[in-house]
């Protein structure tokens, strides 16, 4: 983890409109001073599951996993989340400690503001309360529609479903570096590892992707897309 400085100000941030365009310039200026960037390498942890929650916490460029540890020691993806997404928004109002663990997938950058900063806002500024009210609405429908269409699918609807995400959502391109490995995904869609692997060798004979190393490249996606509606 390195520390940087690539916004000098908020109101320049490509991600404002998201949750900080009801500020006013004093309260812009109030968080830009409670402001700090980070880096983070593929494989760093940025939270530990029972760490106090005392920053809120904002993806501006990379690929994190929240993931959770069991009394076995055995890690469990939770989500995958992209620039943009706003990471322990659902957690900052409701625990002190988090829940879950989070680390960078790829090289990571985390715009964090000091919590206390955040919550005095939200108690003066009615708007801006209204603007983080909306987008933990938004977070919660996304997670909850995500799990609904991973949960009535098979394990080929459920992997295509996957594949979808991070070519059209994540990644904008039809060509990538799965960030997980095959026995993450059999854990993001709760399925065995022999599945999951199974699966994305039928997908490769049946020219529907190509694979070489940890690069996937979708060859066919209206038959994976047709695969995700009806698997």
């Amino acid at each position: 983890m390195k520390t940087i400085n690539d916004i000098i100000d908020c109101k320049n941030c490509v991600y404002r409109n998201l949750l900080y365009d009801k500020l006013s310039d004093e309260e812009y200026g109030q968080v830009n001073n409670a402001r700090t960037e980070y880096v983070f390498k593929r494989g760093e942890v940025i939270r530990r599951e029972g760490e106090a929650i005392n920053s809120f916490l904002y993806l501006r460029k990379g690929l994190v996993k929240l993931y959770k540890t069991d009394h076995q020691g055995k890690d469990h993806i939770i989500s995958v989340n992209k620039p943009g997404d706003f990471i322990n928004l659902l957690s900052i109002f409701s625990n002190s400690n988090y829940k879950y663990s989070i680390s960078a997938l790829e090289e990571t950058h985390v715009c964090e503001v000091e919590l206390s900063v955040l919550k005095s806002l939200v108690s003066t500024n009615g708007a801006f309360a209204l603007k983080v009210l909306n987008r933990i609405s938004h977070i919660s429908d996304e997670v909850i529609e995500n799990n609904f269409e991973i949960n009535k699918k098979q394990v080929k609807g459920r992997i295509a479903h996957i594949l979808l995400l991070l070519a059209d959502k994540i990644y904008h391109n039809h060509t990538f570096r799965m960030p997980i490995t095959r026995r993450e995904v059999g854990e993001l869609i709760s399925m065995t590892t022999e599945n999951t692997i199974r699966t994305f060798s039928e997908f490769r004979k049946d020219g529907i992707i190509s694979m070489e190393g940890k690069v996937i490249t979708i060859l066919d996606h209206e038959r994976l897309e047709n695969v995700c509606r009806t698997g």
